[in-house]
């Protein structure tokens, strides 16, 4: 699970004749609702936050969807801020796209899970069964067994999918990540985030620090939350939805770097669509880092 930004209020996403589609939402409305999963293969699983079949080993305090906490998070593990950052994405409007720096290279995104969605997920995996898809074999794809490391996740796929463009520091954690894991089956991945003593470390000051830097008291945070992750990333061409929770990547259809927003965004309003008068969407762009 996932944590909606403490900035004030929740944003809304939906389309709007004005520039103020950020609509108000109480601030009391938190996320607190645990969500029931129905497992992709019919399994067992112990946890609405992780992989279907799988079970939960361990459990995360979620990351809260805030890009300067993403960033200070990235930037500690050896991302390179100075060139690439998330930054807010404040509507599926174009006027909101064309706020974003482009081109975009990832695009996290956060979504309540609620009956809707997991009947789509259903009926998805059943057409993908039934028609196939296309899955470049160069796409960077883990499963999540981890409880609410869905955000940890969805930054490693922005970050692991565009490594040969904007690698991670020499040396970095990212580095020795990536180098260890690119190799390795989705199943396999998952097990070494899984037994990575130092992300657990890392993800917990993440999930613990504000915007500011400043220690958050972890009794104050909600851990039973129904809102998840998933990231967009465009590889060769095509755009990817990537979330450890699927059976596997979700090819969208073509893309480049240039368009990646929109096409994210296309994906994103059906999402909305599916859930008519729910405003807990966020939405946070991997852009070039501009002067503020």
């Amino acid at each position: 699970g996932g944590r909606q930004s403490h900035r004030g209020s929740f944003r809304s996403l939906r389309p709007s004749p004005l520039h103020d589609t950020m609509a108000a939402v109480d601030d009391a409305a938190v996320d607190t609702a645990a969500a029931a999963e129905t497992p992709d293969d019919g399994a067992a699983t112990t946890d609405a936050s992780v992989a279907p079949g799988t079970k939960k080993t361990k459990q995360w305090f979620p990351l809260e969807s805030n890009p300067q906490i993403m960033n200070n998070f990235i930037e500690k593990m050896g991302f390179p801020v100075d060139s690439y950052r998330f930054t807010d994405v404040f509507s599926t409007e174009e006027w909101a796209l064309e706020m974003v720096p482009g081109p975009t290279l990832g695009v996290v995104f956060l979504y309540p899970i609620k009956e809707a969605t997991e009947e789509f997920r259903a009926a998805e995996k059943a057409r993908i069964e039934t028609e196939g898809q296309v899955v470049d074999e160069s796409v960077y794809y883990m499963k999540q067994t981890v409880g609410n490391a869905c955000g940890t996740v969805g930054i490693l796929h922005a970050c692991g999918n565009i490594a040969d463009r904007v690698a991670p520091k020499p040396g970095s954690y990212l580095e020795t990540f990536f180098s260890t894991t690119k190799s390795m089956s989705p199943d396999e991945i998952a097990e070494y985030l899984n037994n990575d003593d130092s992300m657990d470390e890392k993800h917990a000051e993440a999930s613990t620090t504000n915007e500011d830097g400043d220690a958050i008291d972890p009794s104050t945070i909600e851990t039973d939350v129904n809102t998840h992750f998933v990231c967009f990333t465009e590889v060769n061409g095509c755009i990817y939805e990537l979330d450890g929770r699927k059976a596997s990547p979700i090819n969208h259809g073509p893309s480049s770097p240039e368009s990646l927003l929109s096409d994210a965004c296309k994906v994103i309003k059906g999402f909305m669509e599916r859930d008519e008068g729910e405003h807990r969407f966020t939405i946070v762009a991997l852009a070039p880092a501009v002067e503020d």
